[in-house]
């Protein structure tokens, strides 16, 4: 097929959005975390963005879309480096833009994770951690989800025929279920859950779901790879979704608490932009009014689950990506419409239970291979640079003893970068 300038520079544009995501996230993460950890919250977003790059152009790529070794587990080698991409076509676009916007979605997908471990996680250990993951596992699941070749690609999408449209399963269920397992791999925060840590700026935490909400679009939208009407009802679903999810969580808040909160509606807000990915594509806008509703509700009591379960989930990765993501990828199977999709059907439209057998073992597939490889990654790290600060540390501060920075100046000096000593004379900052 010849290149389409208008798929092209609509492909482009959503990449940029997709980017704008991961600082997006770094700022709602970082407004939900402690002031003495928000620089180094913040930078485990950053960092995500400088590895999974470079991994992409050297290797991910490839393994995530390069032809299939068999049985659609893997891609092979073909395109190491970005080999024989420069003037090639995938589909109406250069396969450069193709690859752009995918490795966009492999840096959120890192990202998403830390929020689990926030206040006690090394740096060092973090871009480790980022290197191995990448690799072993969002490069494969990828190639499951997401590599479509006409029967020889990835084995969800091409053998399974389970509806992902924007990657429910390969980011938010993968990077959900890898939140969980790395809680057990590092471990409680101290004091935790007597002391469970407040958001210390929720402007910072509106700002980020703002942002996020904005690149959510070219996130949902431009997995359409084309300006078409399948990229139409994508972006309504979004945002119809993200609504709705945003006043169910908050009117929880209100029958539960008495108070309907500022934080809660961000929350809000991004439970329902995880459970509409998979899922834009093939509801209609009401279908994604109900997908928003459940997905708001449903994550808004999720959220208490670790205090249960006894799993410190800082910035409730869990609550909200995993069990959001998991949602909007079975609520498929009840709500698929062929008007929307084009042919498969959900139980509430006729189409009996196979759809949502499809998509429940699309889930149990990602959602098991990424908690047991990140046991088992996590694992490694821990055991060879370390994966936890100590607690000296943790109570300092993260940002002043790993960063030598701080968010905040609280002794009337400037902001910013400061000596040892001037580290050493600082002990106060505020938890």
């Amino acid at each position: 097929m010849e290149i389409d300038t208008g798929d092209t520079a609509w492909i482009l544009m959503a990449s940029a959005l997709v980017l704008l995501m991961t600082p997006g996230l770094a700022f709602f993460y970082g407004g939900l975390a402690r002031a003495k950890s928000v620089l180094n919250m913040m930078m485990m977003s950053f960092v995500s963005i400088g590895v999974v790059t470079i991994l992409w152009v050297l290797y991910g790529y490839s393994l995530a879309f390069g032809s299939d070794i068999g049985s659609g587990l893997l891609g092979n080698l073909d395109k190491v480096g970005m080999q024989g991409t420069l003037d090639q076509v995938s589909g109406t676009l250069p396969e450069l833009t193709f690859s752009s916007f995918q490795l966009m979605f492999a840096i959120i997908t890192v990202a998403l994770i830390s929020g689990a471990i926030a206040d006690r996680a090394k740096f060092g250990g973090w871009v480790l951690f980022v290197i191995l993951w990448a690799t072993v596992v969002y490069f494969p699941v990828a190639h499951w989800v997401f590599a479509f070749d006409d029967g020889d690609g990835g084995w969800i999408a091409d053998r399974l025929q389970a509806l992902d449209f924007a990657g429910g399963t390969a980011v938010h269920v993968n990077a959900g279920a890898a939140a969980l397992a790395l809680t057990f791999i590092l471990g409680k925060r101290v004091n935790w859950p007597r002391d469970p840590g407040r958001p210390h700026n929720v402007p910072f935490v509106l700002l980020g779901a703002a942002l996020l909400w904005f690149g959510w679009f070219g996130f949902n939208a431009g997995s359409a790879v084309a300006a078409n009407g399948l990229s139409a009802i994508a972006f309504m679903n979004t945002q119809v979704a993200t609504a709705a999810a945003a006043l169910a969580w908050i009117g929880v808040e209100r029958l539960r608490n008495g108070h309907a909160t500022a934080v809660g509606f961000a929350s809000g807000a991004v439970a329902g932009l995880v459970a509409i990915t998979p899922s834009c594509a093939a509801v209609n806008p009401m279908g994604a009014i109900v997908v928003g509703l459940v997905a708001g509700g449903a994550c808004a009591f999720a959220v208490s689950f670790k205090y249960k379960g006894g799993y410190d989930d800082s910035l409730d990765v869990v609550g909200v990506h995993l069990v959001g993501g998991i949602i909007g990828s079975l609520i498929i199977g009840l709500l698929a419409t062929d008007t929307v999709t084009g042919g498969p059907e959900g139980l509430f439209y006729g189409g009996g239970l196979s759809l949502l057998g499809k998509q429940a073992v699309a889930v149990l597939a990602v959602g098991g291979y990424s908690f047991v490889l990140t046991l088992v990654i996590g694992f490694i790290v821990d055991k060879t640079i370390g994966f936890r600060i100590s607690r000296d540390d943790e109570l300092q501060g993260i940002d002043e003893t790993t960063h030598a920075e701080t968010a905040y100046d609280n002794s009337g000096g400037s902001v910013g970068s400061y000596t040892p000593a001037d580290a050493n004379a600082r002990q106060g900052v505020t938890a």
